[in-house]
């Protein structure tokens, strides 16, 4: 892509709405400059912001809505009265006739993936859109997913969750051949449920050519950063982003308590601030906020809903990246290359019971 980059904001989406989007929004713009925004939201809300920021609004269409998805509305409900008139609907709908590359929300998950597959629905073959997120590691990123999108998981789904983070890893590494493992509670082979063996066994056998399958990795593995991207369904995944989160959060507690706890603990900190500044920075939750819906006919991202302006445009930026190096393409091609259950090669156990 070599035109500019046009982002549909959901202006009215987390916590704090249009404070945090516009200002987050302009960040955007000055790292990016080669960004255009379709902005949604409420006129009243949104203009004076816009007016604030004239450079953003120099390159910014904007429609006024006047619907907004609550962060407490379900899934259903918001489809009921938000469909077509809602910011959020509407910034989905414009990635899928292409006034837009991508959309960036803040708002309810629910109900921005219940939209965002209603709107722009599944890639073929895909059955059904995983949230991936990068993870800090010792090593630097990893892409991780499912983080969210859907609790449970078969073999295959497990299959393509690999498939669609490997390509997204493409993106972002810039590698050719990102290395991919299955979350799971050992390393060995004969360890794990069922689905997540034989999703093991597929990936072994289809030798994919845009894919290292590294094997089985575990919990600590994400900290470690042992593989490009790491694969586990929404339920496991989601519990480990909120555990990683919580953890962060508890780290630069201790740490603060214990630097204000006597004179020598207030000198040594003077003297280390920057060891501390430079593990605050890694610590920050900003820097990699933005998760990805991924197996849609159409990028969109989901910003943290209480994240700041600096974290938003992290989510922004992201889907920058996303459809400046094609993404879409990319997770077309690589599924497209995967071979469905019908094609894929029966293990010996199941030839033996005749399965």
């Amino acid at each position: 892509m070599t035109r500019p980059v046009t982002i549909a904001l959901d202006a009215m989406g987390g916590d704090h709405g249009p404070s945090v989007v516009i200002p987050g929004a302009a960040i955007t713009l000055e790292r990016r400059p080669d960004t255009k925004f379709v902005i949604f939201g409420n006129e009243a809300e949104v203009m004076p912001l816009l007016d604030a920021h004239p450079q953003l609004k120099a390159v910014t269409t904007f429609h006024h809505t006047e619907v907004s998805v609550k962060m407490d509305d379900k899934p259903s409900q918001a489809l009921r009265y938000g469909r077509y008139k809602s910011s959020m609907w509407r910034a989905i709908d414009a990635t899928k006739t292409g006034e837009a590359d991508v959309t960036i929300s803040a708002g309810n998950t629910g109900a921005l993936m219940a939209m965002s597959k209603f709107c722009l629905k599944s890639m073929p073959q895909v059955d059904r859109p995983a949230i991936a997120c990068l993870w800090p590691t010792v090593r630097g990123e990893s892409v991780v997913l499912d983080v969210g999108a859907t609790i449970g998981a078969d073999a295959q789904h497990l299959v393509d969750l690999a498939v669609m983070g490997a390509a997204m890893a493409r993106v972002v590494f810039d590698i050719d051949r990102p290395s991919v493992g299955l979350l799971n509670v050992g390393v060995e082979e004969i360890k794990g449920v069922e689905a997540v063996k034989e999703a093991g066994r597929i990936l072994r056998e289809s030798a994919l050519p845009h894919l290292d399958y590294h094997g089985f990795v575990e919990g600590d593995d994400l900290g470690k950063g042992t593989v490009d991207v790491v694969v586990t369904e929404g339920f496991t995944g989601n519990i480990a982003l909120k555990t990683a989160e919580g953890t962060a959060k508890q780290i630069g507690e201790y740490l603060r308590a214990a630097m204000g706890r006597s004179l020598m603990s207030k000198i040594g900190y003077l003297l280390a601030r920057g060891a501390f500044a430079a593990l605050k920075d890694k610590m920050d939750p900003r820097k990699v906020n933005g998760g990805v819906f991924l197996g849609l006919e159409g990028i969109v991202i989901k910003s943290h809903g209480g994240t700041d302006a600096v974290g938003f445009a992290s989510a922004t930026e992201l889907g920058y990246e996303m459809a400046r190096e094609n993404l879409m393409a990319k997770v077309r091609e690589m599924v497209a290359a995967t071979a469905r259950p019908s094609a894929i090669p029966a293990s010996p156990q199941q030839v033996a019971s005749g399965e």
